[in-house]
């Protein structure tokens, strides 16, 4: 307990009293009839060049922004406080500026991780009714992955009503994996996960053609 008052664990300290916090406000704001995380949902993100490929790789906009802010907060709180347990046991804590370098590199395998598992449970996009069947054969983005022949990933595609949906996908059998923001192509279903393949690009720019226009 010396340790969490600590001055060298004052960021790790810090980061577990703002998840307590906010895990406080989502409980009342629940009981109260609405929910803090719908109400800020997913960030509408696309990017995979730079600091924006590194936030895609952390699955942002693949899970609500609150619960990804506090799986970071959870994480880097856990992490700085072994850290700092292991440094005390074998000499003597290191400076807060110094533990937070390995909490963070601790940190941010694990938010990919959790978040991936989290984005399988959590409420997705599908808000309105269509017929499954009627997605296949047309292009979609990968929003979480990669997508292999393992468990599913997420991809968005817009049915012909332009309505947005977010779908549980997988690569196709023998294909290579496909990362966050590869354009593919639903070629297949198995119950509610597609098969996606490689989309071919359309010099017109259409983003919605068929599998039988492009074969």
């Amino acid at each position: 307990m010396a340790l969490f008052f600590a001055p060298e664990c004052a960021p790790f300290a810090i980061a577990a009293a703002v998840l307590a916090g906010l895990t406080a406000i989502e409980m009342l704001a629940t009981v109260m009839g609405f929910s803090i995380t719908e109400l800020l949902g997913k960030p509408d993100f696309h990017g995979h060049d730079g600091i924006a490929g590194y936030l895609s790789w952390l699955n942002l906009g693949g899970v609500p922004l609150l619960i990804l802010l506090m799986l970071t907060l959870g994480f880097f709180a856990i992490s700085g406080f072994a850290v700092q347990a292991v440094a005390n046991a074998f000499w003597a804590p290191l400076p807060s500026v110094i533990a937070v370098i390995p909490a963070l590199l601790i940190t941010f395998p694990m938010v990919r991780a959790s978040s991936r598992t989290v984005a399988r449970i959590v409420p997705h996009d599908e808000t309105y009714a269509v017929d499954l069947d009627a997605l296949v054969g047309r292009t979609a983005e990968v929003s979480l992955g990669p997508l292999d022949q393992g468990l599913p990933g997420r991809v968005r595609v817009k049915d012909q009503h332009g309505n947005w949906h977010v779908l549980r996908a997988r690569a196709a059998k023998d294909q290579q994996p496909l990362g966050i923001g590869t354009q593919v192509l639903l070629v297949d279903r198995n119950a509610d996960v597609f098969i996606a393949i490689p989309a071919l690009v359309d010099p017109t720019g259409s983003d919605n053609q068929s599998f039988t226009e492009q074969s």
